[in-house]
């Protein structure tokens, strides 16, 4: 598979999003058939180039699986106002990326998202059976919490996460209220899903995972979820022993 494909990756708005294809090594495209794609996405006033994530990617490709890290409109280095960026909004960018893979001859797509990423993802996948497999990185999944929490002192246009370029707004304020918990979508996730977060993430905590993993099984759903012991929201001096678990579970998932 050649870079090609994903060149004008889009959202259904027209706005250009920054990404990076890592192809698998060896090539997974044989015999005219597309291999295993894994899409990967970075959280709230992130991008898609954080080192957690870049890990991921080399480590997917040396798997044998393609990679596509994207970021969503608005963040980064991709087209768009932070303004309109709600976890809705992104889901429905997601799914203008599962479009393109999918025009592209993929067939078996996994999906990792980071913090607010996590919760796309989960938005996605519960209505989307193109994403065959889901994994949860440090997810969010109390969307109102979070920004309750993190919002808390600051006024529409003062900066979130102390982060320029991305003002804390009417429109993120609204979705996250609106969006409220995933319990409803976690009880709709149909395909394998792997929670896995630091029990010292001072932005998402940990119980966020547990609460996502319980409401699934209240469904009759069995997702995977591992604690890494010391370990913060970014992953920070434990980025390999992430991908030791992340990699190899979501490329046995795509085979």
């Amino acid at each position: 598979m050649s870079r090609a494909a994903f060149a004008e990756l889009q959202n259904r708005h027209g706005e250009r999003l920054d990404h990076a294809f890592v192809p698998a090594q060896p090539p997974s495209t044989k015999d005219g058939t597309r291999g295993a794609l894994a899409l990967l996405a970075h959280g709230v006033t992130s991008a898609h180039d954080r080192p957690y994530l870049i890990a991921l990617g080399e480590a997917l490709a040396v798997l044998g699986v393609d990679v596509l890290s994207f970021t969503f409109a608005g963040n980064g280095g991709s087209a768009g106002r932070f303004d309109d960026s709600t976890p809705s909004k992104e889901v429905l960018e997601l799914a203008a990326v599962l479009d393109v893979a999918a025009a592209a001859g993929y067939e078996r797509i996994g999906y990792a998202g980071h913090s607010m990423g996590g919760a796309v993802g989960l938005l996605r996948a519960a209505e989307d059976s193109r994403i065959r497999a889901l994994v949860s990185l440090a997810g969010m999944f109390h969307v109102a919490r979070f920004y309750a929490r993190v919002a808390a002192k600051l006024q529409h246009g003062e900066l979130l996460l102390g982060k320029e370029g991305c003002p804390w707004n009417r429109a993120l304020d609204d979705d996250a209220r609106r969006l409220g918990s995933l319990d409803d979508a976690a009880a709709r996730v149909r395909c394998p899903w792997l929670l896995i977060h630091g029990t010292l993430d001072d932005l998402v905590p940990l119980h966020d995972s547990f609460d996502a993993r319980a409401a699934a099984m209240a469904a009759g759903q069995q997702p995977e979820i591992i604690a890494l012991s010391g370990v913060d929201h970014r992953f920070t001096g434990a980025v390999e022993a992430m991908v030791a678990h992340v990699a190899p579970w979501l490329a046995a998932r795509l085979r």
